[in-house]
């Protein structure tokens, strides 16, 4: 009853940037947290940044200064600005969202993720 699909993921030389996007549709009812994650091949899927229904964001470490992360609650919409690319950044992103939604006469609330877009980051 719910989906996210992102866009915006691609190849980049090191130093440059992407904005990702991600759109959730069906029978929303509400939309909490959103956030972006990724991983890496050979690693686990890490948190990148999050961001609260009311705007609160967190980052992880190794992005802060370099990723924005923001949303609009109109278009149920979550992006990730990406600048100052590394190649370490390099990995597949996924969007996660938190969201209750209409089942038949019911409401029910999940996690959901997106099928993930790939980000390289190279020379």
């Amino acid at each position: 009853q719910v989906q996210l699909v992102e866009s915006g993921g691609g190849l980049v030389q090191p130093g440059g940037s992407l904005r990702l996007s991600c759109a959730a549709s069906g029978s929303i009812f509400s939309i909490y947290a959103m956030g972006w994650y990724r991983q890496a091949p050979g690693k686990q899927r890490e948190l990148v940044a999050g961001i609260t229904s009311g705007g609160s964001t967190n980052y992880a470490d190794s992005v802060k200064g370099r990723f924005t992360i923001s949303r609009d609650n109109a278009k149920n919409t979550v992006y990730l600005q990406m600048n100052s690319l590394k190649p370490e950044d390099t990995a597949v992103y996924y969007c996660n969202a938190d969201i209750t939604y209409v089942s038949g006469t019911y409401r029910r609330r999940n996690d959901h993720w997106g099928q993930g877009t790939q980000v390289t980051v190279s020379s």
